[in-house]
């Protein structure tokens, strides 16, 4: 097993986390912005590809710096 795994890593989050960690709350964030992309933003018109882009950039920036 990795060091990253093993051992929390400081970061903006207000709790102590591991890789683990930010990968579940960066997916319950994909979740619920896609859930409210959905009901609110698809019916304007916009496609829910845009939302799993900023999905995956959110994740990734939360995994990396979280």
């Amino acid at each position: 097993m990795s060091e990253d795994a093993k051992t929390p890593k400081p970061g903006f989050l207000p709790i102590e986390t591991n890789w683990f960690d930010r990968l579940f709350i960066s997916v319950v964030i994909w979740v619920a912005l896609s859930l409210f992309w959905f009901r609110f933003i698809e019916p304007l018109g916009l496609s829910i590809w845009i939302c799993c882009a900023i999905s995956a950039v959110l994740a990734a920036y939360i995994i990396r710096r979280g």
